[in-house]
């Protein structure tokens, strides 16, 4: 069974940066996808970057300021934000696809921007 485990949230300025990473643990056959989520009091949880096929995407209000890269030996999948803004405040979730479409989601990191 696989369990993910994410680290790197915190609290921080506007403009400043966080690396948030996610490591898998257990039994994964077949994941074709890992990506981050966020979800916001209130808010739908809504999707973040994800990389996939060697294909990475983002959300918009992201683009140019997250990377996501990932590491299928070592089974990690980091978020590298920087210029952060009080609108990305949220906790963020990692979560590996498989090719049968199993979710395997982590417990969350908590990430907070003050202005």
């Amino acid at each position: 069974q696989l369990q993910l485990t994410e680290s790197g949230g915190g609290s921080v300025l506007a403009g400043e940066s966080l690396t948030l990473s996610c490591a898998a643990s257990g039994t994964a056959f077949g994941i074709n996808s890992m990506g981050w989520f966020r979800q916001s009091p209130g808010k739908t949880r809504e999707m973040v970057a994800m990389v996939g096929g060697g294909a990475a995407r983002y959300a918009n209000s992201v683009k140019g300021r997250f990377t996501i890269t990932r590491s299928l030996e070592t089974m990690t999948v980091d978020l590298q934000m920087n210029n952060l803004k009080p609108e990305d405040t949220a906790v963020y979730y990692c979560k590996f696809s498989t090719l049968n479409a199993e979710d395997t989601w982590g417990p969350g990191t908590q990430v907070t921007v003050s202005s």
